[in-house]
Parts: C-alpha cells; sequence; structure tokens
C-alpha cells in the first residue's frame, strides 16, 4: 500500500503512500525509550518552528469571509489577489502556511483548503480553522471581513499525487480525515487525481456528530468526481444510522482491498488514526 502524509491543518498530520516505507532512522526511533523520544521530537519541533519564524517573509492580507462552518469550526477566506507571487505559490493540495494576527503571541500553521485553482482564478486562501481557546486561531475566528492578518510563504511538498499515478495502477486509493483535518482532503479532492477513472475511492471522514462535521455542504460534488463519503461519527444521536465509532474501526470493518500493491492511502488527522493504518 502507498501512504500520502503532509503537515497539519493547523498542523494536523497529512499523508500519501503508494506501498509503506520506513528509514532505517525512522525505524532507530521507534526503538528509542518513549521519554526520550517525546523530548528529542519536541526539541526538533521547537527548533524547526523557530527557523521558519525567523526566515518567513509576511504578507499583509485581509479577510474576505468568517463564517461558521460547523461547531467550533471557522470557514475562513483571504484575499490575496493584491500578493500574485504569494497565490502563485500555492501550486499542490497539503501545502501550507503561517499566518499572524495583530497581537497574537505567536504565529498559527494553517493547511490551505482551497485547490490551488482558486488562487490562480480568484487571488483566495480559503482555511477551515478550528477555535481553540486561547489561541491564535481563536483570535483569527473573532476577526471581521476586512480585517488584515499577516501570511507567510506557502511551504510544503503538498500530496505526492505521481506516486499513485497512473490511475489504471492504483484503482483503489483510501482517504482518511477527521476533525479539521478534513481541510487538505477538500484541497485534494477538488484539485483532482482522477478519481472518477478509478474503481474505488473512499473517504472516511470522523467527526464527533453532524454539527461538528465541516463541508457537509460539498459531499455531493465530491461524490459526483468519484469520491465515496462515509462519514464516521464517533458520538452520533440516537438517529444515525451510518458508520459509528473511529475512522480506523470502521475501515476495519469493511477492509475490502482487493490488491494492496494497486492501494494508495491519504490520511490526515489524529496520531492515534495515523498510527493504526500505518500498522494496519
Amino acid at each position: 500500500m502507498s501512504l500520502l502524509f503532509s503537515p497539519p491543518p493547523s498542523l494536523t498530520g497529512l499523508s500519501l503512500h503508494p506501498h509503506v516505507h520506513f528509514s532505517p532512522s525512522m525505524s532507530i526511533l521507534r526503538r528509542l525509550p518513549l521519554n526520550l523520544r517525546t523530548t528529542r521530537r519536541r526539541r526538533l519541533a521547537t527548533v524547526s518552528a523557530a527557523l521558519r519564524q525567523d526566515t518567513a517573509v509576511w504578507t499583509p492580507a485581509p479577510l474576505s469571509e468568517v463564517e461558521h462552518a460547523a461547531e467550533s469550526l471557522f470557514h475562513i477566506a483571504i484575499d490575496v489577489s493584491d500578493a500574485p507571487d504569494l497565490a502563485a505559490s500555492h501550486t499542490l493540495a497539503g501545502q501550507y502556511l503561517q499566518l499572524r494576527v495583530p497581537d497574537a503571541p505567536k504565529p498559527s500553521f494553517l493547511a490551505i483548503a482551497s485547490p490551488p485553482k482558486l488562487a490562480a482564478a480568484r487571488g483566495v486562501f480559503e482555511f477551515l480553522v478550528k477555535s481553540v481557546a486561547g489561541s491564535t486561531a481563536e483570535a483569527l475566528c473573532a476577526l471581521k471581513r476586512g480585517d488584515v492578518v499577516e501570511l507567510s510563504q506557502v511551504m510544503g511538498n503538498g500530496f505526492d499525487i505521481d506516486r499513485i499515478h497512473p490511475p489504471e495502477n492504483f484503482g483503489t486509493v483510501l482517504v482518511f480525515a477527521t476533525g479539521s483535518g478534513i481541510s487538505p482532503i477538500r484541497s485534494l479532492i477538488e484539485s483532482g487525481f482522477d478519481a472518477g477513472k478509478r474503481s474505488d475511492v473512499r473517504l472516511y471522514y470522523g467527526a464527533r456528530n453532524l454539527q461538528r462535521m465541516a463541508y457537509q455542504d460539498r459531499f455531493k460534488d465530491w461524490e459526483s468526481s468519484g469520491v465515496k463519503i462515509v462519514p464516521v461519527l464517533s458520538q452520533p444521536d440516537e438517529n444515525w444510522t451510518g458508520e459509528s465509532g473511529y475512522v480506523q474501526a470502521a475501515f476495519s470493518r469493511e477492509k475490502q482491498i482487493s490488491d494492496p500493491l494497486t492501494t494508495g492511502a491519504v490520511l490526515c488527522g489524529q496520531k492515534q488514526m495515523t498510527e493504526v493504518h500505518i500498522r494496519a
């Protein structure tokens, strides 16, 4: 199976792979004591974030939309039409950037939810942002249309879709997302990866309940492009008749992979979910 990963929506992990391969360094890391692994990862993350902030080029841009997308989730659109170089730097689904809000203590990393073609055609970046108390994201979600934020350059390599091409060689593509992790998955689906030319493309999308599930208004269009939507609710109400529990459990109940060698997987969401799928 091929697995594709990318950075988080507010950095929720993302990935894309056609058969899972681990590098020697990853294998060594897995054998380290848990407390040492955690300490090293935190140090590396801190150093990496500091370097990114020091080298970032900041561009002011106004908000064009701030709307509720679901419970605790906001749809944010930012007008980058006056920054054509920034707009043109978004070339692949799965890329992200840093965003600064006036008076917020530190920038926030956000995956771009809109497909690159939207930036090219209309000069707009769209995001799905989870409002977390005390965070830069909360400050962003409290802003109004016309308020100005600052954006870094677009970062990341995005989803390496070439790893699951041509579509006739990878007829099955499984996509997994939870919560705001659906953000870069939207960009992937709406950018197009020949879903209609594949025999089996499934999106397992997990949320606590329907009130917390964003982009339901897009499901019909996604289905028409060839992506079967499988909503999975961890705390559904008594009227829910679909999949319940967690996405990894819903997938395990279905399985139905005819040939792992012709199967690709895209993951974006909680660490526990991605680890379960990698082990599988």
